[in-house]
């Protein structure tokens, strides 16, 4: 073989050894900056589940207030009970008429 054909070849490759190498480094520089994102959306990822749950916490103890008062009777009830017991249907077939043969169902089922 000449030996200037064999020189060659080991340039060549050595050049080729040079490309990959500078590949590489470009290659590792960004899997670095993949690596710093993926920490950072990870801890922002954190936080925002965080600060969802006590936003979901706030949310079902306003829901539960407003639960406990909805299940309490309020003025309107009391209002249909006393016109109730003073003798008038309170149902919506004949509410305001006098109640005559005692106590009517559908009245009673206001109630319920």
């Amino acid at each position: 073989m000449d030996k200037r054909k064999v020189f060659e070849q080991v340039s060549d490759i050595e050049s080729q050894i040079g490309e990959l190498y500078e590949q590489l480094e470009e290659l590792k520089g960004n899997l670095a900056d993949l690596l710093e994102e993926n920490y950072r959306m990870s801890m922002e990822n954190k936080h925002l589940r965080s600060y969802l749950d006590k936003q979901e916490i706030k949310r079902v103890k306003v829901d539960e207030k407003e639960n406990s008062k909805a299940n309490l009777p309020g003025e309107g009830f009391d209002n249909l009970a006393r016109i109730y017991e003073e003798g008038f249907h309170i149902c919506h077939m004949q509410f305001g008429s006098p109640r005559q043969d005692g106590d009517c169902l559908f009245c009673l089922e206001l109630f319920d």
